[in-house]
């Protein structure tokens, strides 16, 4: 399993074993699933970024491949319609290089500074490439975590070991039954 991401993925200011990739991990480790989790966050990326590096990142295997990326691009207030062209770019390039993937799309959010019009339209993107590229959106990956101080490191951006227990659980929502259903499907051999 691929998670390919920003910063948030990557664990920006805590020890990689505490990022949520490594908390899934140890779900489904728990559970006696089959799932090796590869943290590919970049901290800083765009979805360009993410575009650009997605042949490489495709070079090994991925059952399933979650896309968190965006946040940067809200942040830095780019064009949602370019945002929205390199998703679907990057849903297009899973799709060529791992046909049976299940792709899994994070939910991002643009700060509320940037004016209701552009947040809104940040917002519905998700859901527009998910509907547009047949892929499942997940919630909110900050859900619970943004804006509340006691669960981000100081920068207010990037969550705390407890916070990255929270994100963990919002990831693991939607990535349980996926992962159980692939556990669950005989292999050829």
């Amino acid at each position: 399993m691929l998670i390919v991401g920003t910063s948030l993925t990557a664990g920006l200011g805590l020890d990689p074993e505490v990022a949520y990739p490594a908390l899934l991990q140890q779900k489904a480790d728990s559970l006696g699933l089959h799932v090796e989790i590869v943290n590919a966050g970049l901290s800083g990326e765009t979805s360009a970024g993410a575009l650009r590096r997605m042949d490489w990142l495709l070079r090994g295997p991925a059952d399933v491949v979650i896309i968190e990326t965006g946040a940067n691009d809200g942040l830095r207030g780019l064009d949602v319609d370019s945002t929205r062209a390199n998703l679907r770019a990057i849903v297009g390039k899973v799709k060529a290089a791992r046909p049976a993937a299940r792709i899994l799309l994070a939910q991002m959010e643009a700060p509320p500074n940037l004016g209701a019009k552009y947040t809104s339209a940040f917002h519905a993107m998700y859901q527009d490439v998910a509907k547009e590229t047949s892929v499942e959106v997940m919630p909110f990956l900050l859900q619970g975590v943004a804006g509340i101080s006691g669960l981000n490191q100081p920068d207010g951006m990037h969550p705390n070991e407890k916070g990255e227990q929270i994100v963990a659980n919002n990831v693991w929502a939607a990535l349980e039954r996926v992962l159980r259903q692939l556990d669950a499907t005989p292999t050829g051999g």
